[in-house]
């Protein structure tokens, strides 16, 4: 976790006290219901609760430097607690083994991450939308391999990303809930030591489903798909991201990010406005997605487990998480504050000598009855024209003094297949597609 790209929200989920409350209820919990059961004396849960309700300060550094003797951190939360309430909490840990706390508290973890990364996913499409319907109707160049293809709307290039996000969010809801469960199945998952109705107990009390069956581990099958997803937001983040940072180079010019007073774009030249911003989204998808590879080859573990994937989730989970958190946000200030300017839009898609028209004249002569080898024979050889001349050049008038073209189609007919706004009949349909009628 690196301050800088974090925020404290989604950083304070994976603190070390945070992560130490979350083995508490656990531990009490499971005691409590241990208790109803008449495996240990109510007196046990009593204590524990007792004590918690005191709002204890959890002593991390205590934790810590009996952790440096046992080389445990479960065992050196357990006695760190049994000092704080006495001979009572020898009855905690009745049946269980450490994974049912560490797996059960990683998916408290990364449930309530996954609820900020929803919120944040929320506050994105909302600025999305905004800027689409401001810019529904502007026209701009659509482009295909980077070259300029047909006419579109900077409206429907934001629709776009937005269908994608909220794709994004209902991979999200459905990787939330494969994760979000509770194994509370003692050694090799069992129940030998300990009744499933503990575990149902505690699943209900943290919000979480139960684990139909471990082995002494979640699958960590459900961890791949959840970073999995994380990866896929992230690669979305990049797509938009280098949407803007192409639309910001100076040869189009037809977007920019926020360049606020004071801003300096390079400490040696003094006229620079880089898209900062959208390049560092791009860095942190990266990150991101690094997660993803070690998430799946954590599937694999030894017989009922072994602790391969540990040392990998401590550095994935708050790693991934806190990262796509923070590039979520400022992915939306971007997308909110984004300068966007129609006229270069306008500027760009007129210097193309009419090019973006070049489809509809290529049907209107095959609907004249000419091949359609000889309509795109005759449409590219004026077309080349076009390019060769650097956009000084018009097609239409091009298309108008060539003797075939006008003997199949008339000038009048000729003119009406540049008409921008043709290509923008369908925007109300895509919209009520993307953000209902």
């Amino acid at each position: 976790m690196v301050p800088r790209y974090s925020r404290p929200a989604m950083t304070a989920i994976w603190e070390p006290e945070a992560r130490y409350r979350i083995w508490f209820e656990i531990e009490a919990h499971a005691t409590q219901k241990l208790g109803e059961l008449g495996v240990v004396p109510m007196s046990a849960p009593k204590a524990l609760w007792d004590w918690w309700a005191t709002n204890p300060v959890i002593d991390v550094a205590a934790i810590d430097a009996i952790e440096a003797v046992t080389k445990h951190d479960v065992i050196a939360f357990l006695d760190w607690v049994a000092q704080q309430v006495g001979p009572e909490a020898r009855f905690m840990h009745q049946g269980m083994t450490s994974s049912d706390v560490l797996d059960t508290t990683l998916s408290v973890q990364l449930a309530q991450s996954a609820d900020l990364l929803m919120a944040d996913l929320d506050a994105l499409l909302a600025a999305i939308r905004r800027r689409a319907l401001e810019h529904k109707y502007t026209p701009t160049i659509g482009r295909s391999h980077g070259i300029p293809a047909e006419p579109t709307t900077f409206g429907l290039k934001l629709a776009q990303a937005y269908a994608e996000f909220d794709r994004c969010k209902g991979r999200l809801l459905a990787a939330r809930a494969e994760i979000a469960t509770c194994a509370i199945s003692g050694a090799v998952g069992t129940f030998a030591n300990i009744d499933p109705a503990v575990e149902e107990y505690v699943a209900e009390k943290l919000g979480l489903s139960i684990e139909p069956v471990s082995t002494q581990v979640i699958p960590r099958d459900r961890h791949a798909m959840f970073f999995a997803v994380l990866g896929v937001i992230a690669s979305s983040i990049e797509r938009l991201a280098i949407e803007v940072r192409h639309l910001q180079r100076t040869e189009v010019l037809e977007a920019e990010e926020y360049f606020s007073p004071g801003q300096k774009g390079s400490s040696a030249m003094p006229h620079k406005r880089n898209p900062i911003l959208t390049e560092n989204l791009t860095g942190l998808a990266r990150v991101v997605r690094a997660a993803v590879t070690p998430a799946l080859e954590n599937v694999a573990l030894w017989h009922e487990r072994d602790i391969s994937h540990s040392s990998v989730e401590r550095y994935i989970g708050p790693d991934a998480t806190i990262t796509l958190d923070f590039a979520l946000g400022r992915l939306t200030g971007v997308i909110d504050k984004l300068l966007i300017y129609p006229e270069r839009m306008r500027k760009n898609l007129d210097k193309m000598g009419g090019l973006v028209h070049s489809q509809r004249v290529l049907l209107a002569l095959t609907q004249a009855g000419l091949t359609r080898d000889d309509s795109y024979r005759l449409v590219q050889r004026n077309a080349m024209k076009v390019w060769e001349s650097d956009g000084q050049l018009s097609l239409l008038e091009l298309l108008k003094a060539d003797p075939e073209v006008s003997k199949a189609i008339s000038a009048a007919e000729l003119e009406e297949k540049f008409n921008l706004d043709y290509h923008f009949k369908a925007v109300d349909v895509i919209f009520a597609r993307v953000f209902g009628e």
